[in-house]
């Protein structure tokens, strides 16, 4: 009886155990990122009553008797599959699709979580609600070296991308090759000096004579930039001068120091996207690579983690990527508290580097990966962790009534 009733005992922990780890999984159904946990049981030690034996010529063989000497929790897995999407719209929120982790600083101490709810502290950083700070590569020049280590990882608002001098520049389109002589087509784009200090220049196209044409480049304070004599191939439309192959329609030109000190120069303008056909004309100054000064005023995260800032003047140039982490045994990771894991002794070490490589997966801003919890199954288990709870009572109960009419015996 004694034995039935410590078998009962046992069922009765493991069973509260089930209870604890269901409950745990209803109460973060709204948790982001979070992992629903199972329990396993499996059963003890058995004590051998009769031992089995073999056939022999005349007898056949027995089973051994054995009686289980109850239950224990195996263990508690963790579900890492994927979680549903919310969209959120918010630039701070990122998640992750497929396999991986975000890495986190916490004081001195490296933290790996699935919950990308992201925002600013004070210095710009990017961090968690418990005030981790999330971990990644800060580009340099633009250039993001995804070899470096990992380090903090900061959107530095209000930071400035400094002005560049123009130093080439473009022309596409199509001069009307039927227009009478001394035709006269002008376009028109601005450039800009060292200072980020802008300079407009317009590109006036002249007709001489058929597939023959003169380009002025004029300042827009009147003076001349440069002149050049363009010709195309009747036969194919396509222009032949200035320059030679392979640098057929390019130029340079070096504006006057005296006059725009702190344009240098030599400016390259290419001209071989120019072509003359019959029709309308569409030539446009499209490209210069010139810049004025610029101040980060928006960022995007692109599907490999980096995050591109956007900036006034126009350009857009990468100032960081989020790391991710993979593990060869994730569930093998000791949980910390708020929604985030520490390398445990069986979860391998962790395997950082960029998203979309190495098996990790690919991210998307403005949405989270909410909670995995499955409620009909947990609600399934919450029945089956209490009928089981109920039957090893009824164990112990019977036991101590079977016990009673043993010592009523004597009566």
């Amino acid at each position: 009886m004694l034995r039935s009733m410590f078998s009962a005992i046992s069922g009765l922990r493991a069973h509260q155990t089930k209870m604890d780890v269901v409950g745990n999984n209803i109460a973060n159904v709204n948790t982001v990122g979070f992992k629903s946990s199972t329990t396993v049981f499996e059963d003890t030690l058995s004590q051998v009553l009769r031992n089995g034996s073999a056939p022999t010529a005349g007898m056949a063989g027995t089973n051994p008797a054995q009686v289980g000497l109850g239950v224990k929790v195996a263990g508690i897995t963790t579900n890492f599959g994927q979680g549903s999407a919310q969209n959120t719209g918010r630039a701070t929120d990122f998640m992750i699709q497929g396999d991986g982790f975000f890495v986190t600083k916490s004081g001195n101490e490296t933290l790996y979580t699935r919950a990308g709810s992201f925002d600013f502290d004070g210095a710009g950083n990017l961090v968690t609600p418990d005030g981790s700070i999330l971990q990644g590569w800060t580009a340099k020049n633009g250039v993001v070296d995804p070899n470096a280590p990992v380090g903090n990882l900061a959107v530095p608002y209000g930071s400035v991308l400094a002005p560049s001098a123009t130093s080439t520049g473009a022309l596409v389109g199509n001069l009307p090759a039927g227009d009478p002589d001394t035709t006269q087509i002008t376009t028109q784009i601005s450039m800009y000096d060292a200072q980020g200090i802008e300079q407009p220049v317009s590109y006036t196209f002249t007709k001489n004579a058929d597939d023959d044409w003169s380009l002025v480049l004029k300042h827009a304070d009147g003076t001349i930039l440069d002149t050049q004599s363009v010709t195309f191939d009747p036969a194919t439309g396509t222009i032949t001068g200035p320059g030679v192959a392979p640098d057929t329609g390019k130029f340079q030109f070096t504006p006057d120091s005296t006059k725009y000190p702190a344009w240098a120069g030599p400016v390259t303008i290419d001209l071989s996207k120019v072509t003359q056909f019959g029709g309308k004309s569409t030539v446009a100054a499209t490209a210069q690579n010139g810049s004025a000064l610029g101040q980060l005023q928006s960022f995007a995260l692109s599907n490999d983690g980096t995050i591109t800032g956007v900036y006034s003047n126009g350009l857009r140039q990468p100032i960081g990527q989020l790391a991710l982490a993979t593990f060869n045994n994730p569930s093998g990771l000791e949980k910390s508290g708020n929604s985030s894991y520490r390398v445990g002794d069986n979860s391998g070490l962790a395997l950082v580097g960029q998203a979309g490589v190495g098996g990790r997966g690919t991210l998307s801003a403005g949405a989270l990966e909410m909670s995995n919890v499955d409620l009909a199954e947990e609600f399934t288990g919450l029945i089956v962790a209490q009928r089981g709870f109920q039957a090893n009572s009824k164990v112990i109960t019977s036991s101590d009534e079977i016990l009673q009419d043993l010592v009523n015996l004597k009566r």
